[in-house]
């Protein structure tokens, strides 16, 4: 069985690529040198909204960074099929990240398996917000929504919600265990609205969104 890779394999094998140092990477991004080479030993990990932080001052997209290549797009017949080798996960305080087909860069869409660690607001601390938008579908267990701008909504098994990511949100574990989710967010892609106009239709990026 072929081993998921790491962050800190990714952000490394980027960073060599281009040439970087980790005090460039710092001075680009804004994130402190002894977090990134917490990252690349695998010391620390970053949340969605850290990743994306990193990425925009990279200038590349969320999944090139994951992917650790920086090839361009490939040719729309593409596809990936979720294995341990294209699965990133990433824990962090709130949540036990897996990211899905990391071997596909410039996707439209970053699909991700969580795990809700969290049971209050307390417990979670700061509202998360990052650009974008998301969907996620409970797979087991209950969670409780929280967003700056609409009252706490529970989800039970199968249902879901749509939210803009920018809106300050967190996703709190109900009763026993962590609660399973699935949450596909969208990314900052260049070539997505001239796209999507110049089709006017919507068109999946990938065969599957495991």
């Amino acid at each position: 069985m072929q081993e998921q890779p790491r962050l800190g394999d990714c952000l490394r094998s980027l960073r060599r690529k281009h040439g970087w140092t980790l005090q460039d990477v710092s001075t680009l991004t804004g994130v402190a040198v002894s977090t990134l080479s917490k990252v690349e030993n695998d010391q620390m990990s970053l949340s969605y909204d850290k990743l994306l932080q990193v990425c925009e001052g990279l200038g590349i997209h969320v999944t090139e960074l994951l992917s650790g290549s920086g090839k361009g797009p490939s040719p729309r017949t593409r596809r990936s099929v979720t294995q341990p080798a294209n699965t990133l996960r990433q824990l962090t305080r709130n949540y036990d990240y897996y990211y899905l087909a990391t071997d596909l860069v410039r996707k439209r869409m970053v699909p991700i398996r969580a795990f809700a660690r969290a049971r209050s607001l307390e417990q979670f601390g700061p509202l998360t917000r990052h650009a974008g938008e998301e969907f996620l579908m409970v797979l087991k267990g209950e969670i409780e929504l929280h967003t700056d701008q609409y009252a706490p909504v529970r989800l039970k098994q199968g249902e879901s919600v749509y939210i803009d990511s920018t809106m300050g949100h967190a996703y709190l574990s109900v009763g026993e265990g962590d609660a399973e989710m699935l949450c596909i967010c969208s990314g900052e892609e260049p070539e997505m609205e001239q796209t999507l106009l110049s089709l006017n239709v919507i068109e999946p990026a990938a065969d599957n969104l495991d």
